[in-house]
């Protein structure tokens, strides 16, 4: 007969937990079966152990579960486990561990989560449900790059010099928390000396969203590394547009109003994002530029699925402001230190060797049809700006419009990082193109 599921006031209990159990789990060879299960509970705020549980669970068929009598890569042994209890026995244990805390662990969304699903699934018990998670093989491969290798467990711990991997549950989750505060420290420390921003909290850069109704076992993103245990900071970048004036929106700063010594480096995390952004900031707020009478030099689109941008001649003051911003995030972001080729923002044109800028027209589909997201304001002789271009994508009445026109343009900077490339892309968020 399977145990019954937790009380409803231990549920609510559970869903109160602050702490966060990090859990490790060792199985056999494929098929995988559960062989043993270890997990540490620590306090959130300073990752300090609150308790521990392990145990080695008694698979269906022993001998088929560790082929060889005498030991496996982990060191747990046919007759080890052929004595230890069913899952069924320690069921009630685990759940009370795990449920209503935030997990976190090695690569536990695409593994180890999955494995203990399927352990209750076997045993007719719902599974325990996580407040959120923590994998820190995305997290780490992200922020701490591919110094350490292949970003394995065993890997990580060789680069501190942490020992040698045992494959044993608990002494994983032990070499999996000491693994990540080395990991903290050495970022913060380069980001201190660097003199940018604090990086934020590892973790609260990992917890970025509540945990809905996501199956863990079926979520195969990696990056989606979740948890409401951490206050989220949101970045509003909602801004307020003014159409009868090309200056004072708010939100943008005009490129003369730059101060260069107060642009920043910093980690935000933003709604609905699977991951923690990195931004340029100026006097604490994100950086969005305008700058008038740009000369719009070639227009670039492909009308079957539409990747429209134009190239743009800018001026000295906003070349200054775009290279310090394209030299900071090169150094300083996490995406400048990875692997992928740098890709510089500014290109020069011509005989005239002017420096020029790619603006990119992000579009938005609705229903069948493909728009523009950037506000395109026609703008005539006096300033005034009475019509607003048609949001329609049409690729040849874009290119008519704009080649060869001057556009004051309204932009964002985001920093990207791809397997092939990393760089600052500017995003128009809105152009008036004179007429």
């Amino acid at each position: 007969m399977a145990a019954a599921p937790a009380s409803s006031s231990a549920a609510s209990a559970a869903d109160s937990r602050e702490e966060i159990v990090f859990l490790d789990v060792e199985t056999s060879t494929p098929p995988r079966v559960l062989l043993e299960f270890g997990a540490v509970v620590v306090c959130s705020r300073r990752l300090v152990d609150v308790s521990s549980y392990a145990t080695l669970v008694r698979p269906a068929d022993p001998d088929a579960a560790v082929p060889d009598p005498t030991a496996r890569c982990s060191g747990i042994t046919r007759d080890a486990v052929a004595d230890a209890p069913p899952f069924r026995d320690v069921a009630d244990k685990v759940y009370d561990v795990l449920h209503g805390r935030v997990w976190a662990g090695h690569n536990i969304v695409k593994f180890d989560s999955v494995i203990i699903r399927d352990a209750f699934a076997e045993i007719g018990r719902p599974p325990p449900e996580p407040k959120g998670m923590v994998d820190t093989l995305p997290l780490l491969t992200q922020w701490f790059g591919p110094r350490a290798g292949d970003m394995k467990l065993a890997s990580l711990a060789n680069y501190f010099g942490l020992g040698k991997q045992r494959h044993r549950s608990l002494d994983d989750v032990k070499m999996n928390i000491d693994v990540l505060k080395n990991c903290a420290t050495v970022l913060f420390l380069e980001e201190s000396l660097r003199g940018v921003l604090p990086v934020q909290n590892m973790l609260e850069g990992a917890t970025i969203r509540t945990q809905g109704t996501s199956d863990p076992a079926t979520n195969r993103d990696s990056n989606e590394l979740v948890g409401s245990h951490v206050e989220e900071m949101v970045l509003d970048t909602t801004t307020q547009m003014d159409a009868r004036s090309s200056i004072g929106f708010s939100g943008f700063v005009e490129v003369d109003d730059v101060s260069i010594e107060s642009i920043k480096i910093s980690v935000m995390l933003l709604q609905h994002r699977s991951g923690p952004r990195t931004i340029l900031q100026h006097k604490g707020a994100q950086l969005h530029l305008s700058c008038a009478d740009l000369e719009v030099r070639w227009v670039s689109s492909k009308v079957l699925r539409p990747q429209l941008s134009i190239r743009v001649d800018i001026p000295d003051n906003l070349s200054k402001v775009l290279v310090f911003c394209d030299n900071l995030a090169q150094s300083s972001s996490p995406e400048g230190r990875s692997s992928s080729p740098w890709k510089p923002l500014i290109k020069r044109y011509g005989n005239a060797n002017r420096p020029t800028v790619r603006l990119n027209i992000p579009t938005v589909v609705s229903g069948n049809t493909a728009m523009y997201s950037t506000q395109i304001y026609q703008k005539d002789c006096n300033g005034v700006i009475p019509k607003l271009a048609s949001r329609k994508i049409d690729a040849a009445n874009l290119e008519s419009m704009l080649q060869g026109k001057k556009v004051d343009a309204f932009f964002s900077l985001e920093i990207y990082g791809y397997q092939q490339n990393a760089g600052i892309r500017l995003v128009a968020k809105r152009l008036d193109v004179h007429f």
